[in-house]
């Protein structure tokens, strides 16, 4: 029971550096989105673990987590209509061949 923290905390480092290497490395807006939800995702990870197994146990890690959601969930909203957009203007959702904000 009381290895347990670093266990999860391994998993969600994982978890992050696989989402980092998405957002940084792929063309796609999609897998990118996809990868910005998956370094939320460990981090709502690492905020259960640390609620739950930290060494003063409360429910905030738990909130905040249930907060991290909740930006998630709006954050994925506007990028999807923003690429939407992007997608009728373009023809594509090649993430380098969206500067059009930048002549």
């Amino acid at each position: 029971m009381d290895n347990i923290l670093p266990s999860y905390l391994i998993l969600g480092a994982i978890i992050f550096c696989i989402g980092l290497y998405g957002a940084l490395s792929k063309r796609s807006a999609i897998v990118v989105l996809i990868s910005i939800e998956l370094m939320l995702n460990a981090c709502n990870l690492n905020f259960i673990a640390f609620s739950k197994y930290g060494p003063v146990p409360s429910l905030t890690g738990q909130i905040f987590t249930l907060f991290n959601i909740t930006v998630a969930a709006a954050e994925v909203a506007v990028g999807v209509a923003i690429l939407i957009a992007l997608f009728r203007n373009k023809g594509t959702s090649n993430v380098e061949d969206m500067d059009s904000m930048r002549y």
